[in-house]
């Protein structure tokens, strides 16, 4: 026997996604902003990849009105950067408590309600579309619920607690789009060197209630996130000597499209958001400084909100978040700017 109760079968990925379908209007802006972004992790195009939003997304209204702001900041700088918005709508706990994204409530502030969330954080993703053209990035916190939003993302991320598990390996080899593997909190890179592997590899396993085969992801790449050390300290690992040692994996380990995406927060920066303009200029520096560095160092990315700083699940300042801090919109945008000059 389980201990636990069988609340309600949920619905399939199907079903859900005909509730809430792509047009074929939005398909095809989804397939041209694909091909921007894998252009870049396959050595095509030069431009450099932002992914950049909330730390998770907790409410439609908002997260829309960042991401069209992102839109008219995206028009200015096409010619340097591409654009991927988060839109976050699971949130990994570190001890499992507290609150867990868009997906387990659509609310906040009322109790979980997985069919509602499921409904709700399509419904963003298919809207963020429409509004704004941006098919945008979402973290696979749970392999099996990324095909509800298949369709929709042009970045996946894999974070620092699930890097290691064989069933987020698996699925990133059957997707065709980029995959971000973190380092875990730990900071072993081999790790996350083996998950990229993993991750570029064909294999055969289950989802979806199917027997599938993947294909393998060329587009698979690290994502440094800073970690902790044995005293629970947060390291960086953003700076020169760290980009050079991994460049130095990526020779060894004979893997395809050598790529880095580089989070500026997190440990990175030990959760001190207004640093991040800071370890956007410095990771832009060591790639003037080496031309290794330079092919490897594909973008950037960034926790970034309407509001400075963070709140409260139960707090009422709209557009600020209620996980982990983040830059406010006038902060943000200067950043964006500023970094497409560099560029």
């Amino acid at each position: 026997m389980m201990n636990m109760t069988f609340k309600r079968e949920m619905p399939t990925a199907r079903v859900i996604k005909e509730m809430y379908p792509l047009s074929d209007e939005q398909a095809a802006k989804k397939s041209a902003n694909d091909r921007e972004v894998q252009d870049v992790f396959l050595g095509k195009s030069q431009k450099f990849v932002l992914i950049i939003g909330p730390c998770s997304a907790d409410r439609e209204d908002a997260v829309l009105d960042y991401v069209g702001r992102l839109r008219d900041v995206q028009d200015k700088v096409q010619d340097k950067i591409v654009i991927i918005p988060r839109i976050y709508t699971n949130k990994p706990r570190t001890t499992g408590d507290g609150y867990k994204g868009m997906l387990h409530q659509p609310d906040p502030n009322n109790s979980p309600d997985l069919l509602k969330g499921l409904i709700a954080i399509r419904k963003l993703h298919v809207e963020a579309i429409e509004k704004t053209g941006f098919s945008c990035a979402d973290e696979m916190l749970y392999p099996g619920n990324h095909h509800y939003l298949s369709d929709c993302l042009s970045y996946v991320a894999v974070g620092a607690r699930s890097v290691e598990n064989q069933q987020h390996r698996l699925v990133a080899s059957g997707l065709d789009i980029p995959v971000g593997m973190k380092n875990p909190t730990g900071g072993d890179l081999a790790v996350m060197m083996n998950s990229i592997t993993a991750a570029q590899h064909s294999h055969t396993f289950v989802f979806a209630g199917w027997e599938v085969q993947s294909q393998g992801n060329p587009m698979a790449h690290a994502i440094l996130r800073g970690f902790a050390n044995k005293n629970g300290r947060s390291t960086p690992n953003y700076h020169y000597e760290d980009l050079r040692f991994l460049c130095e994996l990526y020779a060894k380990g004979n893997l395809l499209n050598p790529g880095v995406i580089v989070d500026c927060n997190h440990a990175n920066s030990g959760k001190r958001w207004a640093e991040q303009p800071r370890i956007a200029k410095e990771v832009l520096h060591s790639m003037q400084c080496s031309e290794d560095i330079r092919k490897m160092v594909k973008g950037l990315m960034v926790e970034s909100y309407i509001e400075d700083g963070s709140q409260k699940p139960d707090g009422c300042v709209y557009g600020q978040s209620i996980t982990d801090p983040c830059l406010g919109w006038e902060k943000t945008e200067k950043m964006i700017l500023e970094l497409a000059d560099l560029l």
